[in-house]
Formats: structure tokens, sequence, C-alpha cells
């Protein structure tokens, strides 16, 4: 199952720094096994703001719950979630 999935992160301005980085590097771990794994299979940063634009391939909406859910930054973050489907048009043989 194809989602997209916008992520915007706000972390306080008064939020300790030092602790801010180790959640970015954990976070970070974690986004590049789940990319590795395919499940995070694509992501990109949107322009101008400490946002991300990614798509999910996962087995249910589950499993994206709990990606979701497992996100160190996930209590900063502001998410929207879209199904994505197989547009009838397309060549890519790898959309599904």
């Amino acid at each position: 199952m194809l989602f997209q999935v916008e992520m915007t992160v706000d972390i306080p301005l008064d939020f300790d720094k030092a602790e801010a980085e180790r959640i970015k590097a954990v976070e970070k771990a974690y986004s590049h096994e789940l990319q590795r794994s395919g499940e995070w299979r694509h992501i990109w940063r949107v322009a101008g703001q400490y946002a991300n634009l990614s798509i999910f391939d996962v087995a249910s909406n589950e499993r994206l719950h709990e990606i979701l859910m497992g996100l160190p930054l996930y209590p900063f973050m502001t998410i929207k979630v879209t199904p994505l489907c197989r547009h009838p048009s397309s060549i890519r043989d790898d959309d599904r």
C-alpha cells in the first residue's frame, strides 16, 4: 500500500539543543533503516521549511501507523497522510 506522508517538524525554540541533536541522529538512523527495507520508498525536503514529503510502501494502515508513531521526532510533528493508488496512465512497472 502506498501513502504520501507530509511531515512538518516544529521543535520549540527553548528545547534543549543537545537533546534535539540526539533525537535527530536517532531519527536519521531509523529512517535509513526503513529506506533500506523499502518501506520508506522516497523522501524529499520541502524547500525553505523544516518539512519533508515522503512515500511509504507498507503492508497495511497499521504498519504505517506503527512507523510514524515510532519516529523519534513524532512529538514535534504535524503529519498529513494521503493514500495512493496506481494511475492507469503510469508507465512504471514498480507502481502499485
